[in-house]
């Protein structure tokens, strides 16, 4: 077991030596990583597993590492698409954070592995403070959240590298404009990139893995 100092500042400073110690682990095996975050119900889980199947289809050998507190929904969804998966559950605690991600990787084949999904609790702002060593942080939030999501949790967005707003076919549903959503993490973070998917039909979703560092050649789900 890792040593995890108590007390504040110690606990974040140890946490980021632990996410660059995943780092290195996962690129001296020429592992790609992807850090997936997002409320509960944003769609996180179903743009996972559109990703595993998307990406095996080119080749690549796919893992993932499900966080719930509780239970194995996503993780036994994760294995139904032929990914390797490890399940954490976290009890009390309302995010991953690196020692937790570091264990998980020891579960994984990682020899055998091109790319790895690190699928967070469902939680906008616990996960902000808790790097994990992964190559990107993707965002994903749906309109039937509000159009409020990016404006009321500043700080997961103004350091995520892409946000997913997903579900937009129910924008007009459910009275969000997109556009206003783009405009504040514009605001928020210039450098960073912003898609609109129906994760349910696939549209957006090479736009996604594009972003993410991926190119697929084969364009049907």
């Amino acid at each position: 077991m890792h040593d995890v100092r108590l007390g504040g500042e110690d606990i974040l400073a140890r946490q980021l030596e632990l996410a660059e110690e995943n780092y290195r682990r996962l690129h001296e095996r020429g592992i790609r990583s992807v850090s997936v975050l997002g409320a509960i119900g944003s769609g996180k889980t179903t743009i996972v597993e559109w990703a595993i199947v998307r990406l095996q289809r080119e080749g690549l050998r796919v893992g993932a590492i499900a966080a719930d507190s509780a239970g194995d929904d996503d993780h036994v969804r994760f294995l139904s698409r032929g990914a390797r998966s490890v399940n954490v559950n976290t009890q009390d605690d309302c995010h991953l954070d690196a020692h937790a991600v570091d264990h998980a990787l020891d579960a994984l084949p990682l020899d055998d592995l091109d790319v790895v999904f690190v699928e967070n609790v469902g939680n906008l702002i616990c996960p902000a403070d808790f790097p994990l060593g992964t190559d990107r942080e993707m965002v994903v939030i749906s309109v039937t959240e509000g159009d409020d999501m990016i404006r009321k949790h500043p700080k997961i967005f103004a350091q995520t590298d892409l946000v997913v707003v997903n579900k937009v076919d129910l924008a007009p549903a459910v009275g969000v404009d997109p556009q206003r959503l783009i405009d504040d993490y514009a605001k928020l973070n210039p450098h960073g990139r912003i898609v609109l998917t129906e994760a349910k039909t696939g549209r957006g979703m090479d736009e996604v893995l594009s972003l993410l560092g991926f190119e697929c050649t084969n364009t049907q789900w």
